[in-house]
């Protein structure tokens, strides 16, 4: 079991949360996050951040009205991402509601590769359009904006990743990460920019009496997209700021009330999960998967239509077909596992600071989830590749904490020159190509890079904790409380350890192991049921690890868990997700 570090919290800010009326357990929670009064977790729409600090958004929105007004046709240019289809998905609607002559299109990755690159620009032309909008790409894209001009369309990028040495030659742009943006919050997703981009449009055509009272069009409430702009931001894994909490959460409430997308209800519904108590993950873990699942196999344009569907009937039909390719997928990535099992013996993960693969059977829509995989067992900045075309290998990479992976591969390229053909992405997560011949060079440079970047204590496997609870603490109140709130990057869920006796333990579905687990410090309370020996005990799960043990749990263990709530035949009860354990036989 890897080291467990309590997070440290200021006592005087638990306290205050505490006097506000905050439960005292998530008020340390929060206090360890950085929250310091209950102001902060103020999280109603009126919290949002204006759109005015944002650089370039005025330009945009005059350029977009002008556009409007005189129905010059536009192209939306999107991604093959969760966070690129609702970035879509939001300025289709958006902009259908101002009255604008607006079509989008979204690249094959397997023929385009990504973002606003010179062969998606000359598809793009095909239609005809007088202005293409990126969304969640773009700020990469000097060749692909430079076509677009050469080629008499202007480009208008809208972005949220990190921006190279070079800005391409566009009309606009719009990314709260390029340098001199005053906005305060730098960790939007490209939804989020999407989205703030249309805010700052509908202001622009309220200003020309375009839309609103004495205008032949009612303005829209834009606020009935939150729900897609929640599903990217979350989907995205991107830095849950105080700003993006409030998306979040005044999305899941509008789908919480049954007020979401046809799309997102259907989505949830072909999984089984419960409309009325949506999270933050099932939008991470149940919808985003199905919507990626499109862009992995085939076309995103599937998630998209699903996400734009306006007929329930047809949005439950695009949401089966995503289903039947998300367990497809799932498919694809066990057998993916298994080779990079085999390639991960013949080397010592412990021994690598960085951790490059590839295999010619590896899809290249799924290397992603392959990297985060081997990230996750490994604790390693972890690249797969996959075969591309033109003797390219593609790459998808996931890093650790403390390491920026696209600084990293930016440095790399510098002391590199030549090795990376392109490369793009953030902290959490970059892709990049190089040639096929090319692949041992990389892995011996991308070790050497994170040696120079990366300190031993770093590649230091642990698990950070808020601490202990008592038995009376363990309750279906304080789990309900935490599945209601937004938890991600930067704002992690709430993870607790502690000491337990193993009373009962089974291997169910064939590999994940149901426990029955009393606390071993514990007096006689009223937190659950008895078992014989007078303490409370609490159900359990270890997922993935019933096939892995050849014995069963020892009598006593050291766990760190997360609280969830279990719904089984109407009833609801707190249960303990362990996610991980070590004997603790020496303990009493």
């Amino acid at each position: 079991m890897p080291d467990i570090v309590q997070r440290t919290y200021p006592a005087d800010a638990a306290a205050a949360l505490v006097e506000a009326g905050i439960d005292p357990v998530l008020a340390r929670v929060f206090a360890a996050r950085g929250v310091r009064t209950i102001d902060e977790l103020d999280i109603g729409l009126a919290r949002l951040l204006p759109p005015a600090p944002m650089q370039g958004l005025p330009a945009l929105a005059s350029i977009l009205a002008d556009a409007i007004e005189r129905s010059r046709p536009l192209l939306i240019v999107g991604d093959y991402d969760c966070d690129g289809a609702t970035a879509c998905a939001v300025g289709m609607l958006a902009l259908r509601a101002f009255g604008a002559q607006v079509d989008y299109l979204v690249p094959n990755r397997f023929e385009f590769g990504y973002g606003l690159t010179p062969e998606i620009v000359r598809v793009a032309a095909q239609r005809a359009p007088d202005y293409l909008i990126t969304v969640d790409n773009g700020i990469a894209s000097v060749d692909g904006v430079a076509e677009a001009n050469r080629l008499g369309m202007q480009v208008l990028v809208t972005d949220h990743h990190l921006p190279g040495e070079h800005l391409p030659p566009a009309a606009c742009i719009v990314n709260p990460n390029q340098a001199g943006c005053p906005f305060p919050s730098k960790h939007l997703a490209g939804v989020g920019v999407m989205f703030y981009a249309m805010l700052a449009l509908r202001g622009a055509l309220r200003q020309r009496g375009c839309i609103g009272p004495g205008s032949a069009r009612e303005e829209p409430n834009l606020a009935a997209l939150l729900d897609l702009v929640a599903l990217g931001t979350v989907a995205d894994v991107v830095c849950l700021d105080h700003n993006n909490r409030v998306l979040i959460e005044q999305g899941l409430r509008r789908i919480r009330g049954g007020r979401c997308r046809p799309g997102i209800q259907a989505l949830l519904q072909v999984a089984g999960r419960d409309l009325t108590r949506a999270s933050a993950y099932d939008l991470g873990f149940v919808v985003g998967p199905r919507i990626n699942a499109a862009g992995r196999l085939t076309d995103m344009a599937l998630g998209i239509e699903c996400l734009l569907a306006e007929d329930a009937t047809r949005a439950t039909e695009l949401a089966g077909a995503l289903d039947t390719l998300n367990r497809e997928r799932r498919g694809i990535e066990s057998d993916m596992q298994e080779v990079a099992a085999a390639h991960l013996e013949r080397i010592e993960p412990s021994q690598a600071w960085g951790l490059a693969l590839y295999d010619a059977s590896w899809h290249q829509g799924v290397i992603g989830i392959l990297a985060a995989r081997i990230r996750e067992r490994f604790h390693r900045p972890a690249i797969a590749f996959a075969t591309g075309q033109d003797g390219e290998l593609k790459g998808s990479g996931r890093s650790i904490p403390g390491l920026h992976l696209r600084d990293a591969l930016d440095l790399l390229d510098k002391h590199h020159p030549g090795l990376l053909r392109r490369f793009g992405g953030h902290a959490a997560a970059a892709g990049l190509s190089i040639r096929a011949t090319d692949f041992s060079r990389f892995q011996a440079a991308f070790d050497a890079t994170l040696r120079a970047l990366l300190t031993p204590e770093q590649l230091e496997q642990r698990i950070d904790t808020d601490g202990t609870l008592r038995p009376d603490q363990i309750t279906i109140e304080l789990a309900e409380s935490i599945a209601a709130l937004a938890w991600g990057q930067g704002f992690p869920a709430p993870r607790f350890h502690g000491a337990f006796r193993v009373a009962d333990q089974r291997v169910v579905n064939g590999g994940h192991l149901k426990l029955m687990l009393a606390p071993v410090d514990a007096s006689r309370v009223d937190a659950g049921p008895m078992n014989s020996t007078g303490l409370s005990t609490f159900n359990a799960m270890l997922f993935r690890r019933g096939d892995l043990l050849r014995e069963r749990l020892p009598e006593r263990i050291s766990a760190a868990y997360r609280l969830e709530v279990n719904q089984w035949k109407g009833l609801r009860s707190v249960q303990l997700m362990l996610d991980d354990w070590a004997s603790a036989a020496a303990m009493l």
